[in-house]
């Protein structure tokens, strides 16, 4: 067996001892709160003390519920669709959506708010599924890029329509409270497709609608 031939049976025997070898199991609630534990002691206080001692529990709870997106398929909340728009077409805007998620460098929160639009091509959804779709994504670890466009291409995939737009302002926890320390710091993320993409018009007059009647 010549050297090329040597690694090529030994990839394929990591593939299949990969491919035979179960997925591990999520920790237990146990493994869990050890960790808290050990990331209470870091910070140099005493895990032990009234104060403490019941905040790995609570922090393993507050985690099911933070990263709740792992567990749901974001785009079965746009399974239903609805015909009967009597051919509306012009754009459908659901904004200032409240957005929660977490920085997956550092852990830290990101809050802020996400706008979503679309222009249908014969088909709608229900609008609190448009929302229900931003925090699918958002209850993940995240980087806000990633997630804006997740929510634009979600979209566009289950209703087909002439255009998506997305927009997402928020204000990141690793830059306002460590760092720098810069508060009163907001990113501002934009995802356009189709009709979105191609029509500065259609662009700016999004933005308008998003940010009319705001005080300055």
């Amino acid at each position: 067996m010549n050297l090329e031939d040597y690694q090529g049976a030994f990839i394929d025997a990591e593939l299949e001892a990969a491919a035979a070898s179960p997925a591990p199991l999520p920790p237990s609630r146990c493994e869990i709160e050890r960790a808290v534990r050990v990331l209470l002691a870091a910070t140099g206080d005493d895990p032990d003390r009234e104060g403490l001692r019941d905040t790995p529990a609570r922090v393993a709870r507050a985690y099911a519920e933070w990263f709740a997106g792992y567990h749901v398929d974001p785009r079965s909340f746009l399974s239903r669709v609805f015909d009967e728009s009597e051919g509306y077409e012009e754009t459908v805007l659901l904004r200032d959506i409240p957005l929660v998620s977490t920085c997956e460098h550092h852990l830290a929160p990101i809050t802020g708010k996400a706008h979503v639009a679309y222009r249908p091509n014969g088909r709608v959804v229900g609008i609190s599924k448009l929302s229900r779709l931003v925090e699918a994504y958002a209850r993940r670890l995240q980087l806000q890029e990633r997630l804006t466009n997740q929510i634009a291409r979600a979209l566009d995939e289950a209703l087909e329509p002439k255009g998506v737009a997305v927009v997402i302002e928020a204000s990141h926890g690793c830059l306002t409270t460590r760092g720098v320390s810069q508060h009163g710091v907001s990113m501002v993320t934009k995802c356009w497709l189709g009709e979105f993409k191609a029509d500065a018009e259609l662009r700016r007059e999004l933005m308008q609608s998003i940010y009319a009647c705001r005080p300055n």
